[in-house]
């Protein structure tokens, strides 16, 4: 029976990248299927409740265990993974990243209406939106270079992949997200250059971005 974890993915989908950067950073060899979210195949249906991405499937010996949500599978890699720690020991300060980490998301959400946003008064709308939580996190870094300090983190991991977005997104429009926030700043160029953020995409990530930009006719790519 083969021991490998599969990792049932998009190639979008930043939720995926929490994963995948984990299971690097964990040094957790694995496979990765991608899978076509506008016609999902049957067989990943009948393993998704929710039928979202990602999903972690664990070879078991009497079969397989399917896990599904990003947050569920990063807790169970630190739980049962050796490798480096990407959760802290003290209690208290676990917690306080499991808030960040839900803080992330609730940007994730925010994005994806900036993205979308199809007229100038909702992307202005997500975009202060965005930027106000961002202004939020310039309160709470430190001197980094990471979120905790110098130790890589899962909250970091929720991080890389929304940062990602603006790779794109910085050549399209003069948003002003990250005016002004030297330490977002700062983390966001640190979390770039970390392997396993640059290998949680293929090389093809941001033709594929700008073509789901065209397909939603977005507005970002008219703002000035």
């Amino acid at each position: 029976m083969s021991s490998t974890l599969t990792l049932i993915s998009h190639h979008l989908c930043p939720y995926v990248q929490r994963a995948a950067i984990a299971l690097a950073e964990k040094g957790v060899a694995f496979d990765r299927v991608n899978i076509d979210l506008a016609a999902k195949p049957d067989w990943f249906l009948k393993i998704s409740p929710l039928g979202k991405v990602p999903l972690l499937q664990i070879p078991q010996e009497t079969g397989e265990a399917v896990l599904f949500e990003s947050s569920v599978i990063c807790e169970y890699l630190e739980e049962t993974q050796a490798g480096a720690r990407l959760h802290p020991a003290d209690a208290l300060e676990r917690a306080r990243h499991r808030g960040w980490m839900e803080y992330g998301s609730s940007i994730l959400s925010d994005l994806w209406g900036f993205e979308t946003a199809a007229d100038a008064a909702t992307f202005a709308q997500k975009r202060q939106a965005i930027a106000v939580k961002f202004a939020t996190v310039e309160t709470v870094l430190g001197d980094g270079p990471y979120f905790a300090g110098a130790d890589f983190s899962l909250v970091d991991a929720v991080f890389a992949p929304i940062f990602r977005y603006f790779d794109l997104f910085d050549t399209l429009a003069n948003h002003g997200i990250f005016n002004g926030l030297a330490r977002v700043s700062a983390w966001r160029q640190a979390l770039a250059e970390r392997p396993s953020v640059r290998k949680a995409v293929a090389a093809d990530y941001g033709e594929r971005l700008m073509a789901f930009l065209k397909h939603h006719d977005a507005y970002l790519l008219r703002a000035q």
